[in-house]
């Protein structure tokens, strides 16, 4: 398995549906319909803030998304969804979204989802991109790295758990909750430690 920066045009509909079947049950209510999110994600997700896994054949297996103070994988704004869902339908999406917004915050590397072909799972493909993130946010000088993580995914904070990321904090979806189908998101972080 090889991790390298970035994914290629012609992988924007791949990475956009494994986008979405990573996040659609989180994202479906305010997204929806399918058709529609997939072509949003397959226009907004923006590979300089990416770190994709490949086998040795070069085929996608995963990707894990950052953001930083100049981007984000998933760096759609009022514009896109009023491209993609009318300017009513940018109107209440919007602040919706922003609900599950993550502010970035010196010294730290904000992850901006991290998701895996479902045909690859179980094969360290998660695993890897930790690590490569992990690596990623010390060349940029940052002592930790942050997530997210929700209620209705055990798997992945147990995951999370086991590559050294600790509970930081926990944030409710209060009323919201029915819309994005979990109650609460833990924040999770990873420390980086320098090298010598």
């Amino acid at each position: 398995m090889k991790i390298s920066n970035g994914f290629g045009d012609a992988e924007r509909a791949q990475v956009a549906a494994l986008y979405w079947q990573a996040f659609g049950a989180k994202l479906g209510s305010v997204m929806r319909p399918t058709g529609t999110a997939h072509a949003f994600f397959r226009d907004v997700l923006d590979p300089g803030f990416a770190l994709v896994a490949r086998d040795a054949q070069g085929q996608l297996l995963g990707v894990a998304g950052f953001k930083t103070a100049t981007g984000a994988l998933a760096n759609g704004g009022a514009r896109d969804l009023a491209r993609h869902y009318g300017l009513l339908g940018a109107l209440w999406r919007g602040p919706l979204l922003m609900l599950l917004e993550r502010g970035v915050e010196p010294g730290v590397l904000q992850m901006d989802g991290i998701f895996v072909d479902s045909a690859a799972r179980g094969r360290g493909v998660g695993s890897a991109l930790l690590d490569a993130i992990t690596e990623h946010a010390r060349a940029l000088g940052c002592d930790r790295v942050r997530l997210d993580v929700i209620d209705t995914n055990p798997r992945a904070q147990a995951l999370y758990e086991r590559k050294g990321f600790v509970a930081a904090g926990r944030q409710t979806t209060g009323p919201f909750r029915w819309l994005f189908g979990f109650r609460t998101a833990t924040r999770m972080e990873r420390a980086v430690i320098a090298l010598d």
